[in-house]
């Protein structure tokens, strides 16, 4: 579905996510992204398409929580892809609402699309802490407090 903003955001839902909206994946995009323009394409996929993604650009052949992939055309920002079981399994294992953590992925993955990111220590307190305001404004918890 694409839903009007500043450019759109496409949601695919390959693999079900129990309780989420694409509505709710906008606007978690929406706030990450800022004043950024660009179409967004969120893609929540199962563990043997995020494993084949994972090996085919990162040359790791296992499934990871979030992709992103930058795009080189200025009306697209990018796209993310995000493995459901994996971050259900993740969310368990922190003491995390699913919801969370998804949230979680979803704006630490438009940021890298925005151009932020962690090599350096510095870059990643800046990440983190953006990161943080970022779900506390869309009424989350901080996602890097203990919760187990």
């Amino acid at each position: 579905m694409i839903l009007e903003s500043t450019a759109p955001v496409v949601v695919q839902f390959a693999e079900p996510v129990p309780d989420v909206s694409d509505s709710e994946v906008a606007e978690w995009v929406e706030l990450a992204r800022g004043d950024r323009t660009g179409e967004i394409c969120v893609r929540f996929m199962g563990l043997e398409e995020a494993r084949m993604l994972n090996r085919q650009f990162r040359k790791i052949d296992k499934p990871t929580n979030v992709l992103a992939f930058q795009s080189d055309c200025q009306e697209i920002l990018g796209d993310l892809a995000i493995c459901v079981p994996l971050a259900l399994q993740e969310a368990q294992e922190q003491g995390k609402a699913l919801s969370s953590h998804l949230a979680h992925l979803v704006v630490h993955g438009t940021l890298h699309l925005c151009g932020l990111d962690h090599q350096t220590e510095q870059e990643a307190q800046r990440m983190e802490s953006l990161e943080s305001d970022l779900m506390h404004r869309l009424g989350f918890p901080n996602p890097y407090e203990d919760y187990g």
